[in-house]
């Protein structure tokens, strides 16, 4: 990275990769996981999130992720614009990042249940390797700053008046 006048640039030899994060929002909680078989100091606690495909949208991208990633069927509620995440030392990219909002499909649908923890995974997953397998649950949204990675950048957009929650 350099600074030029106030201003870091990131050097050219880094790609952009397009990407989505998901905010799932049920009774004002997050869907949250933790990979299984990676220690929590080096993965951290992560929301659904992944690489845009070549001829997808940020949209359809975004509603796959949180389907492999979750089991969850969601729909969004809307965008929470676009930031760019430089994920060096681990890789050398930058992450253009669409975030959104999402509610549940079928709120009486599995994952539904805030008490619940579940297991979920990719058992071929896209980037090879080994099956992967994370725990998910729904974190109230006060305790969601401890997201991993930069995934919490956009929580203070999360709009939870557009969709009541059932006590309200």
């Amino acid at each position: 990275m350099r600074i030029t006048d106030g201003q870091a640039t990131v050097q050219s030899n880094r790609r952009v990769i397009g990407k989505v994060v998901a905010y799932v929002v049920h009774d004002d909680r997050l869907l949250v996981f933790t990979h299984d078989d990676v220690p929590l100091e080096v993965a951290g606690v992560q929301v659904p999130a992944g690489t845009i495909e070549p001829g997808e949208s940020p949209e359809a991208a975004v509603v796959r992720e949180v389907l492999e990633e979750s089991g969850v069927q969601a729909r969004i509620v809307r965008s929470l614009g676009v930031e760019r995440y430089d994920v060096w030392p681990t890789k050398p990219e930058i992450h253009e990042r669409h975030f959104f909002q999402l509610e549940l499909l079928d709120p009486e649908a599995r994952g539904a249940d805030v008490s619940e923890r579940w297991s979920a995974g990719e058992e071929f997953p896209s980037s090879g390797g080994p099956p992967k397998r994370w725990t998910c649950w729904w974190t109230p949204l006060a305790y969601s700053h401890v997201l991993s990675a930069g995934f919490g950048t956009r929580l203070s957009l999360i709009d939870t008046s557009a969709h009541p929650t059932p006590s309200q």
